[in-house]
């Protein structure tokens, strides 16, 4: 503490400047995603998506904004009026407060002062080295753990049946899937020997390029990418695991009686997290912003990131809904066991083979 207290002012300034790009940044892709995802789909389907409002479309996510915005607010008589104004401010903040652990780049140098892209993090000229959160994979965790309370608590505070059949689906899915995306992640804690997720990323640059990174580092690390990356879109309730709101059984689920802005922060909060975990996914195992060296760092990292948004789109545009049983039975007795064996396999692996790529053993 005394050595981020005796920092320069410019590191001050920096880290100012990084929560608000680090902002924008997700701000403005979640409001494009969802132009990007009724052109994706709309593609897939042979259909044109939003072509009205602007050239192409472009402007119809600010015409709903303002839509929404000017809408009226009801709240409903019965319900619990604080816990109901507070739950979508719960289920929204997580999403953007997770992203400041995240490695979006590589040390920059500005008026010959060294900046690390990284929010909770600053250089330390004193020992040459970036002060970082240590335990930021434990940080990401905890705060996707917090956004359940918002939907729940929508769910319970609505005095509605539908919502609160939705919030109880919400808290059963968000734990169910939770568990076998930690035990996902212990693969890479196993494979770098850090919870922080700036040596996590360190430890995938080097000589061995796009085999260097976790996904592709071994068979055990590949499959648990994999899986990790399924339990995030459950966990964030995307298509199709969409099983809170199940429009077709529950009216619109947890968030059935919002309306106005309060309706909009619900689907704000799903698409942050959409780029958050997208984020997280590309930092533990698609090597974080190291890429061929072209291009800048943060250039790779937020390519990584829209590439992945777009697998989530065309995850939407593919698949149907899960039913309730089935989202249950994916994650206990098929997710959970899988991952459980994954943890007890990359021990193995790395006794015997270390953890260089696995191709290094064949060629």
């Amino acid at each position: 503490m005394d050595a981020l207290l005796a920092l320069p002012p410019m590191y001050y300034v920096a880290m100012v400047a990084k929560v608000l790009v680090a902002f924008v940044f997700v701000l403005l892709t979640v409001a494009y995603a969802t132009y990007a995802e009724r052109k994706v789909i709309g593609f897939m389907q042979v259909r044109l998506g939003p072509m009205r409002t602007g050239w192409y479309g472009l402007l119809q996510p600010i015409a709903d904004g303002l839509k929404l915005f000017f809408k009226e607010e009801i709240i409903p008589k019965q319900a619990s009026t604080f816990a109901f104004l507070v739950a979508p401010l719960i289920a929204l903040v997580p999403a953007f407060i997770s992203f400041a652990v995240i490695p979006f780049g590589g040390n920059i140098e500005v008026f010959g002062y060294t900046i690390p892209l990284q929010i909770a993090s600053v250089y330390d000229p004193q020992v040459g080295k970036v002060l970082d959160l240590n335990v930021g994979v434990l940080y990401i965790l905890g705060m996707a753990s917090l956004g359940v309370y918002g939907i729940v608590l929508a769910g319970w505070s609505s005095n509605s049946k539908y919502s609160l059949l939705g919030g109880l689906r919400a808290s059963a899915q968000m734990i169910s899937y939770e568990l076998a995306a930690g035990l996902a992640i212990i693969t890479v804690f196993l494979m770098s020997g850090s919870l922080s997720l700036n040596q996590i990323v360190a430890d995938q640059a080097g000589a061995f390029g796009v085999t260097g990174w976790y996904l592709f580092r071994n068979p055990c690390t590949f499959v648990a990418g994999i899986i990790f990356f399924i339990c995030s879109i459950a966990e964030i309730n995307r298509t199709p695991f969409d099983l809170p709101e199940a429009e077709t059984e529950l009216v619109s689920g947890f968030c059935t009686e919002y309306s106005s802005m309060k309706y909009a922060m619900f689907f704000m909060a799903e698409y942050a997290n959409m780029v958050t975990v997208c984020a997280v996914t590309t930092t533990l195992f698609l090597g974080g912003w190291h890429g061929p060296a072209f291009l800048p760092g943060w250039m790779w990292f937020v390519a990584k990131v829209y590439f992945l948004i777009f697998c989530c789109m065309w995850i939407r545009a593919t698949y149907p809904r899960y039913r309730y049983d089935q989202l249950m039975r994916l994650g206990w007795k098929v997710f959970l066991p899988i991952t459980l064996v994954l943890v007890v396999l990359t021990a193995l692996w790395i006794m015997a083979f270390g953890t260089e790529p696995w191709f290094s053993f064949i060629m």
